[in-house]
């Protein structure tokens, strides 16, 4: 995102974040007592126990409205304890669970819409207001930079676990949002081109999903330092493949530059790679605007899909569906940096048209633009167009 360098904002904030009181688990001479019932409400961290249908369950890492009797597989959010049914603080369920599943069902590769916050500039809004305003239920934190070398830091200079973002993406999970970190974008310096091998670069993604307990990952790739650089592309697949192997149930999503009819010859390459590779992503993003001036933004979105998904098609062999179900859309609401206008009534049908063609990935850049500022220009905390606050993000959220 090009954007994202140009109005940087110096400063650390302190975490915040509030964790949810430890619940024990009480015990009993015959069977172990059942844990407090599981609340979909409720807010679990790590060591928190819960009970559903007869058994006990623990806490991996934050969760909030994530079943443990359809979530405790190996690589999931909850701990299967075993069954319980002792005395203890609440009643058990009357009716009998039917069997449950041994692996959580899954959910292919379709993700709720998590448009881009950087919480490091823009007057970036109170994740509790976006979230009661829009009902978004995810966003994507830019950026993870390199530091001193191969390490991950957010803007290269805040670490992971401290300042601003780590105290928003509190935030954002004590309103219910799930977070997505965003590793690279336009400029800084970069962990691809500073990893000297993929297994370094994996292990500087690695550390970035054990300190959030991450679902899905996104990687930026862009400008010529990663994106036009043949080694370096290959040094990311292959850490991705990586991360893949040692995290499974971790999506992997490549974020990258298009034109209106699709891939370029570096995302063309990048997709081949990818399978000759096997690096085994789930998600490719492509990023349709700043195309030169473009005036067509719905048009041009779906031109650069539609070429995305032959790719995906003549290079992994897929259907139309399958090609679909692995694309992302990742735009830029109101101006763009080269002017190029995306109203809300455009971002409403790019929507529709993701949804129907079954897409995976739905976002744009960035929520601390989403402001209206009619003339305004393309600046950091507006849109530079007429429009309700956060009109964009809602719009996105009924993906």
């Amino acid at each position: 995102m090009k954007l994202s360098r140009k109005l940087l904002v110096a400063g650390a904030v302190a975490l915040t974040g509030t964790a949810a009181a430890v619940l024990p688990m009480a015990t009993s001479n015959a069977a172990a007592a059942c844990a407090p019932a599981w609340s979909a409400s409720q807010v679990y961290t790590a060591g928190n126990a819960a009970s559903q249908n007869g058994v006990n369950y623990s806490g991996k890492w934050w969760t909030q409205n994530e079943s443990p009797a359809t979530h405790s597989g190996q690589w999931d959010v909850w701990k299967n304890d075993g069954a319980c049914g002792g005395s203890g603080p609440t009643t058990p369920p009357t009716t009998p669970p039917t069997t449950p599943p041994t692996t959580p069902p899954s959910s292919g590769t379709k993700m709720a819409s998590a448009p881009y916050v950087y919480p490091g500039w823009g007057n970036p809004p109170a994740p509790s207001t976006v979230a009661g305003a829009t009902g978004v239920k995810a966003f994507t934190i830019a950026f993870v930079l390199a530091s001193n070398g191969c390490n991950p830091a957010w803007d290269g200079e805040s670490g992971l676990t401290g300042g601003v973002h780590a105290s928003y993406i509190a935030q954002a999970r004590a309103a219910g949002i799930d977070i997505v970190p965003s590793v690279g974008g336009w400029s800084g310096n970069k962990l691809g081109p500073n990893c000297s091998t993929p297994e370094a670069l994996a292990g500087a993604y690695q550390k970035l999903i054990d300190a959030f307990q991450l679902k899905s990952i996104d990687i930026d790739i862009e400008n010529s330092d990663e994106f036009e650089n043949a080694v370096v592309q290959d040094r990311i697949l292959n850490a991705l493949k990586i991360v893949k192997q040692k995290n499974p149930s971790v999506k992997t999503i490549l974020t990258f530059g298009t034109s209106p009819t699709g891939p370029n010859y570096f995302g063309t390459r990048l997709v081949q790679q990818a399978k000759a590779l096997n690096a085994n992503i789930d998600i490719f993003t492509q990023m349709p605007f700043d195309f030169g001036g473009g005036a067509d933004m719905y048009g041009s979105t779906v031109g650069a899909t539609e070429g995305l998904k032959n790719l995906l098609k003549t290079t992994f062999g897929y259907t139309d569906s399958q090609a679909y179900s692995r694309i992302g859309i990742s735009g830029m609401n109101g101006l763009s940096d080269q002017q190029e206008l995306t109203s809300t009534d455009t971002w409403t049908r790019i929507r529709d048209y993701a949804k129907s063609k079954g897409l995976s990935r739905f976002t744009f850049w960035s929520v601390n633009r989403d402001r209206g500022c009619a003339g305004g220009g393309v600046v950091s905390n507006c849109s530079g167009i007429a429009q309700a606050d956060w009109a964009f993000t809602k719009i996105s959220a009924g993906f």
